[in-house]
């Protein structure tokens, strides 16, 4: 099957794809977009979270066929160029990048946290990021990201 959509603000073919294919699986394999991590691919660990329509999604139960005609942003589309997004150069300021494995989505579900909550709690971050597994960091770290990005996002405004 052929399928037409949008990736990270440009639009996409791929053909071939089998019936069965996740997104995740399309993404990384046939389009080389490496930034969501295949862990579980049971949809508990969050790794492979990456925007659906402006919804976060785990791409590895999203079947491939799903994403026809709808768009589609990675974590490598949140940065501008060589410019990271503000929550990806937070996450590095911070020190919250260890192994980096659950960073890409943690990455897409707290930049979407501060999107629609541009001054989370520490309780609304923690409930927000509740379905991402990070196994090195023990949070605190990406905790600190998450608040010093809403920091920086509240100071521009």
């Amino acid at each position: 099957m052929r399928v037409t959509f949008d990736v990270n603000g440009a639009p996409e073919t791929v053909d071939d794809v089998w019936e069965g294919e996740s997104l995740l699986y399309m993404l990384r394999e046939r389009m080389g977009l490496p930034g969501s991590k295949n862990a579980c691919e049971q949809g508990e660990c969050g790794s492979c979270t990456v925007y659906l329509d402006g919804t976060p999604v785990c791409s590895c139960l999203v079947a491939a066929g799903q994403a026809e005609g709808r768009s589609v942003r990675t974590v490598e589309g949140l940065a501008s160029g060589a410019q990271l997004d503000p929550m990806q150069q937070a996450f590095v300021e911070a020190g919250a990048v260890q192994c980096g494995f659950c960073t890409p989505g943690l990455i897409v579900q707290a930049h979407d946290l501060i999107e629609h909550n541009p001054e989370p709690s520490v309780v609304e971050i923690r409930e927000a990021l509740a379905g991402n597994l990070c196994r090195c960091t023990g949070y605190e770290k990406i905790l600190d990201a998450v608040r010093l990005a809403a920091q920086r996002k509240a100071a521009a405004k």
